[in-house]
């Protein structure tokens, strides 16, 4: 069947919004990250998919479905967590774990490290280089394949790199690294 009629029966459910990740490269995650997403996966199987079976199934009984806002949320609902759980399992399935605990130089940037670093501008941030599937920009984690992990990545205490930003060029001043477990 033509994808495009697919696409039109389905809504768009099957589709995954998924981080951008270099084609045939590893799911690099921190330990933390792995467990969470497992914990997730596990969630989803183990509680949350059944009880909405439950509800749906019920629903189903009640007879005319057409108009049944239970069935029809609870089908809804389902196609949500079983599109989640595929996308998790083909995450969790390529996911390569880094243990940062095993990291021999400490002293230079990569995955894993928490970076402090100034700007030109002088403002100070402090960056964790974590998996696509961790990022979260709020508590400093940003993904090892985004232009300031990148520009970071090797680099030691006290080096300059450049990396291109919205507005322009910009100089960051490794000013420490750590590499912490979670």
């Amino acid at each position: 069947m033509n994808k495009a009629f697919v696409s039109e029966i389905n809504d768009g459910d099957d589709e995954e919004i998924s981080p951008a990740m270099p084609s045939e490269q590893k799911n690099y995650l921190t330990r933390a990250g792995y467990q969470r997403m497992h914990a997730e996966l596990l969630h989803l199987l183990d509680k949350e998919r059944p009880e909405v079976v439950q509800v749906v199934s019920w629903a189903a009984s009640n007879g005319d479905r057409s108009e049944n806002g239970d069935y029809l949320y609870g089908k809804k609902r389902l196609r949500e967590i079983d599109r989640r759980i595929r996308f998790l399992t083909k995450r969790l399935d390529l996911a390569e774990v880094v243990d940062i605990s095993q990291q021999e130089n400490t002293d230079q940037v990569f995955f894993g490290a928490t970076v402090r670093y100034e700007n030109s501008a002088g403002e100070v941030r402090t960056v964790r280089i974590v998996g696509v599937d961790e990022v979260d920009p709020l508590s400093g984690h940003i993904s090892w394949i985004s232009p300031v992990a990148r520009a970071l990545l090797k680099a030691r205490v006290g080096d300059v790199v450049s990396v291109l930003t919205p507005n322009g060029l910009d100089e960051l001043e490794i000013a420490s690294i750590d590499y912490i477990e979670d």
